[in-house]
């Protein structure tokens, strides 16, 4: 049910909740809202195994950076090209280190660097906004959103990694309720801020 409540949300925003954006934000937004929508099917339809596979965190990689780069094109004018930069560099980066035999911990660093600051990003900027009234009080869901995908993530790759947080069963028993909260927040963030 959450799955599914997830991909109507993830549906709607891609199809009217982005209305009245510039070309790239409507672009940034479409792709990262396209991955979620995709991704909560994929769970729905084939259940938690399709997170085993090694092209998801490729693909994970390109929800917060399309999420981060159209917020930042949005919201920070000074930091549009360099953003749009780290988040291109940063997505070909992920993608070379985890799809060629890289020795050591370079593929893990790259990854944690990459997503923490697209992470951040997304968690921090709208808060910032709303504190310093550029934006109005609604616009901080989408922070609330980001940390309830960076608390997902961080579940998943102490799973991934051996060393979960919490048992397995209890992970992906919440994960839907988490990722349809998530959404949500996004959704409303968006449309109300």
């Amino acid at each position: 049910m959450f799955l599914m409540l997830t991909a109507i949300l993830a549906a709607y925003q891609v199809a009217v909740g982005i209305d009245g954006f510039s070309t790239l934000p409507i672009v940034a937004y479409t792709i990262a809202f396209g991955v979620l929508l995709i991704a909560s099917l994929l769970i729905f339809i084939l259940g938690f195994t399709v997170l085993d596979s090694s092209m998801v965190v490729i693909l994970s990689t390109i929800l917060p950076l399309s999420l981060a780069t159209g917020l930042v094109w949005e919201r920070l004018e000074a930091y549009r090209v360099s953003y749009l930069t780290f988040s291109l560099w940063g997505f070909l980066a992920i993608a070379i280190t985890r799809s060629t035999p890289v020795p050591g911990r370079l593929p893990t660093l790259v990854l944690a660097f990459v997503h923490a600051i697209a992470g951040l990003t997304i968690l921090l900027l709208p808060i910032v906004l709303v504190f310093t009234s550029q934006a109005p009080p609604m616009f901080s869901l989408v922070g609330i959103g980001g940390g309830l995908i960076g608390l997902a993530g961080l579940l998943l790759s102490f799973l991934k990694a051996g060393k979960p947080i919490l048992p397995k069963e209890t992970i992906f028993r919440s994960l839907p309720a988490l990722l349809a909260v998530m959404t949500a927040c996004y959704v409303a963030g968006f449309m109300f801020g």
